[in-house]
């Protein structure tokens, strides 16, 4: 039977009132400032460093051009040491640099990097750790940083969905030499497209702001090879904007998490994914585990669901080393990866976003609840 309802994302951004974000370009016309660091530019990197807690920030046109330049800004070569499963920015941006990624397993309660699977995976030509916190769950910092520290290594953290993300020790931004940030329209904190590096000092934001500026100094003097990754001022305004309804859409994303795990908790062969250590979450995804206790596949459940016109994500799948750039690598063996392999053939993640609303939040449960009765 064809579904006539309204079709559910799995995720659709956040958009504040129209007629709030006029006046910022009312004042972009008045200006007729675009880009290169104008105005809105400067007034959200501060605004972000207040709300994050971190110390220096550096806007990007995306969060991918901010991983590229974060490996630049590093001056990282050789080999890096990465997780099988993420978006394929992770490791594209080190094939970018010439750099050659090295995959390792996942631990299987938080599905970030494995500290226990890093030393083994260090050689020579290991020079740095790009680990992801993978759903906005907090890898474990301090194992990582210890091993990075034993190993003369530079970390560079994937935070793309970690924006807001704290420790009890505060930002999870502030760990790792970078940070990387992604405001892609998907993103809890969007600015329609863009990205940012976090750095603890004004010389690397120094180095990284020249960088993303073709490697500019002044008007006649470029000191390295840099590309143009600079935000324009239209995405800086509606990054401040949106940072006044960001606290008032992490709580709607609080409570639409809650309820899934409150329904769903006693559903046979349906795992929610653990949230520990942090002192604050952002929600960003609602990932589940299908196992053999329910009824359906997990690509039995995904097509039932978007019958329905539900529409979820096997959120990654398949794993980056599937992908034939990888698929040759050492690393990207399967018998390598067996953690990240059976997780990817279970993981599904569920609509969440602060405009989805009850009615169809309990279309959603109601489902996948009634499939296990």
């Amino acid at each position: 039977m064809a579904n006539n309802s309204k079709p559910i994302y799995v995720t659709q951004p956040y958009l504040p009132p129209l007629e709030e974000f006029v006046p910022y370009l009312e004042q972009i016309w008045e200006g007729k400032v675009l880009t290169n660091g104008g105005p809105f530019h400067q007034q959200l990197e501060a605004a972000l460093c207040a709300y994050l807690g971190v110390k220096h920030i550096s806007l990007f046109s995306n969060g991918t051009i901010a991983l590229v330049t974060a490996l630049q800004a590093l001056r990282i070569t050789g080999e890096v040491i990465t997780t099988p499963y993420s978006f394929v920015a992770t490791a594209h941006s080190l094939l970018w640099n010439g750099i050659k990624p090295v995959f390792v397993d996942i631990d299987p309660v938080t599905l970030n990097l494995d500290p226990a699977k890093i030393e083994a995976a260090i050689t020579p030509q290991t020079t740095a750790i790009m680990p992801v916190h993978c759903y906005g769950n907090p890898c474990d910092i301090d194992a990582i940083q210890r091993i990075a520290d034993n190993y003369n290594l530079k970390v560079i953290y994937d935070a793309a969905h970690a924006f807001g993300v704290e420790l009890v020790s505060g930002s999870v931004l502030n760990h790792g030499d970078l940070s990387v940030l992604s405001f892609h329209a998907t993103k809890v904190f969007n600015t329609f497209e863009g990205g940012a590096i976090i750095c603890p000092d004004d010389k690397i934001k120094l180095r990284i702001d020249r960088l993303k500026n073709f490697g500019f100094v002044d008007e006649v003097t470029v000191v390295a090879p840099g590309i143009n990754g600079k935000m324009s001022e239209i995405n800086a305004a509606f990054g401040l904007l949106q940072l006044q309804h960001i606290d008032q859409a992490l709580e709607r994303r609080k409570a639409i998490d809650t309820r899934y795990r409150q329904a769903l908790q006693h559903v046979p062969g349906i795992r929610c994914l653990q949230r520990a250590g942090q002192e604050r979450a952002n929600y960003s995804y609602f990932p589940i585990l299908v196992g053999s206790e329910y009824p359906l596949s997990r690509d039995g459940l995904y097509q039932k669901l978007k019958d329905a016109g539900i529409y979820s994500r096997r959120y990654f799948y398949p794993l980056i080393t599937e992908f034939p750039m990888y698929r040759g690598l050492p690393s990207a063996d399967r018998d390598n990866l067996p953690v990240a392999s059976a997780v990817a053939q279970q993981v599904l993640c569920l609509p969440i976003y602060p405009g989805l609303d009850e009615e169809n939040l309990t279309r959603i449960i109601d489902l996948l609840a009634g499939v296990a009765r």
